[in-house]
C-alpha cells in the first residue's frame, strides 16, 4: 500500500515542539519533509533529554522520517538556497511550515514573489505575534490554577507541552486543508496559528469559558478527582497507585461490581439525597463512594486489581513512571503495531513509534530514524534543486552548506 501523502513535499524551518511535530506527523504519513537548520544545529538540536554522550533524544524523537540539510542561514547564498527549496515548482511542492518569524527573507510576501501559490503555515506564540511558549500559555489558560491538591492556592504546571502538541497537530491539519484548497482553486495562502488561540479555543470548547461567564465562579483544584463525574486515584496493597474512571452508566456499574460496593449504594443515595445513576450526583458523592471503594483496592496488589478490573470491563489505569511504562506496559512494546525497534544514529537501538493513525486501506508505514544533522544536504542539492556536483562542491568550500560528515 502506498503512504497516503507520498509525493507531497513540505519544507520545515523549526525549533522546539509544535512545528517539528507538525512536520513529523506529515512525514509519518509519507510526505517528503525537508528540515533546514543552521550549520551546527538550531535551538533544539541539543535539547534535553540527552544521552550520556550529549545526543538529544528530544531532537531524534521529533524528526523521524525527515530529510535534513545544514545551511548558513546568515549568508545571502544560504538564504537563496532555502528560498529555492521552499518555492520549488511542482504541484506537490511550495509548502512551508515554520515557527520562525514571518519577516525579512522568510516573509510571506518575499517568498510569494518567487511562487505565487505558496502555502505557508506559520506557528506563532500570541495572536498579536508577541512571544509566548507553551509554558507561558498554559498559566494563562486557567488550567494551572485548577490543577493541584485539593485546597491548594498555588498554581500547578504540568510537564506535558499540551498546547505545543495541539498546535503542531492542528498546523498539520491546516496545511492539508490549504493544500486541498490549492488543488481546487490554484490559490495558495498564508495561515497563522498561535499557541494561545489553540489553548483558549480548547478552554471554550470544553465549556470552561462559558462556565466562568455564566456562574462567575472559578474552578478550584480537586487533586486527582475527575471533575463532574466519579474518577479518583487509589493506593493498592503493593503501594502502587491507580486511577479509576466512571463516566458512562456502564463504566459505573462495572466499577461498582468489581469493587463489591453495590450493596452500599442505596445507603449513600439515602444519606446524601443523590441518584448515583447520574454523573453529576456521583461527583457530589465522590468522597462517600471512595470511602467504600478504597478498602477493596487497598486489599489487592496491582496485578490482582488488573485481573479483577479487566474481567469486569472497568475503565482504569496504573500510575507509572517512564521507566515503568517501558518495562511493564504491554502497550509500549513491539507487540503494538505502532512501535518498531530502530537503530537511531548516535543513540542506539530504541523502540520508536510510527504514526498513531491506522487505516484499513492506507499504509501508515513503519517508524523510521531521525536524520543526522545535514545527512541529506548533498542529496537535496543535487536531486531537488538540480545543482551539479561542481556547484555542490563550491557551496561546501564557501561554507554555505554542510553535510553530516563536515
Amino acid at each position: 500500500m502506498t503512504p497516503v501523502l507520498q509525493g507531497l513535499r513540505i519544507v520545515e524551518g523549526s525549533a522546539f515542539v509544535a512545528a517539528p511535530l507538525g512536520g513529523m506527523t506529515l512525514a509519518q504519513l509519507g510526505a517528503d519533509v525537508i528540515r533546514f537548520d543552521a550549520i551546527g544545529g538550531g535551538l533544539d538540536y541539543q535539547r534535553w533529554p540527552v544521552t550520556e554522550e550529549g545526543v538529544s533524544l528530544f531532537w531524534a524523537g521529533l524528526n523521524k522520517g525527515k530529510r535534513s540539510i545544514q545551511v548558513d542561514l546568515r549568508s545571502d547564498a544560504g538564504r537563496d538556497l532555502v528560498t529555492q527549496l521552499i518555492t520549488e515548482p511542482g504541484e506537490d511542492n511550495g509548502i512551508f511550515l515554520s515557527n520562525f518569524p514571518e519577516s525579512s527573507w522568510l516573509s510571506y510576501d518575499r517568498l510569494r514573489a518567487e511562487r505565487e501559490d505558496l502555502i505557508y503555515m506559520n506557528i506563532i506564540g500570541n495572536p498579536d505575534e508577541s512571544t509566548a511558549v507553551d509554558y507561558t500559555v498554559n498559566p494563562s489558560s486557567g488550567f494551572a490554577m485548577a490543577t493541584g491538591p485539593t485546597g491548594s492556592t498555588m498554581p500547578t504546571n504540568h510537564v506535558l507541552p499540551a498546547w505545543d502538541t495541539a498546535t503542531g497537530l492542528t498546523a498539520a491539519v491546516g496545511l492539508l486543508a490549504a493544500e486541498r484548497y490549492r488543488q481546487r482553486t490554484g490559490i495558495g495562502q498564508l495561515s497563522k496559528i498561535s499557541l494561545t488561540d489553540v489553548a483558549f479555543a480548547m478552554v471554550a470548547n470544553l465549556g470552561y469559558m462559558a462556565q466562568a461567564q455564566l456562574t462567575k465562579e472559578d474552578r478550584v483544584p480537586v487533586g486527582n478527582d475527575l471533575y463532574g463525574a466519579f474518577g479518583r486515584d487509589f493506593a493498592t496493597k503493593d503501594d502502587r497507585r491507580i486511577m479509576v474512571v466512571a463516566i458512562s452508566k456502564r463504566q459505573w456499574q462495572s466499577l461498582a461490581e468489581a469493587t463489591n460496593i453495590v450493596g452500599h449504594l442505596s445507603s449513600i443515595e439515602e444519606a446524601l439525597g443523590v441518584d448515583l445513576s447520574k454523573e453529576g450526583d456521583r461527583w457530589d458523592a465522590r468522597d462517600a463512594i471512595a470511602s467504600f471503594m478504597a478498602p477493596f483496592i487497598e486489599a489487592h496488589d496491582l496485578d490482582e486489581i488488573a485481573e479483577i478490573f479487566d474481567a469486569k470491563g472497568v475503565c482504569w489505569g496504573p500510575y507509572q513512571t517512564f521507566v515503568q511504562l517501558v518495562n511493564e506496559d504491554r502497550r509500549a512494546t513491539a507487540e503494538n503495531p505502532m512501535f518498531r525497534r530502530i537503530d537511531q544514529p548516535g543513540v542506539g537501538r530504541v523502540l520508536a513509534p510510527g504514526s498513531p493513525l491506522s487505516f484499513s486501506e492506507i499504509d501508515r508505514g513503519d517508524p523510521t530514524v531521525a536524520p543526522r544533522l545535514g545527512e541529506h544536504t548533498d542529496e537535496i542539492l543535487l536531486e531537488v534543486l538540480g545543482k551539479t556536483s561542481v556547484e555542490v562542491g563550491k557551496l561546501h568550500d564557501d561554507g554555505v552548506v554542510a553535510s553530516a560528515n563536515t
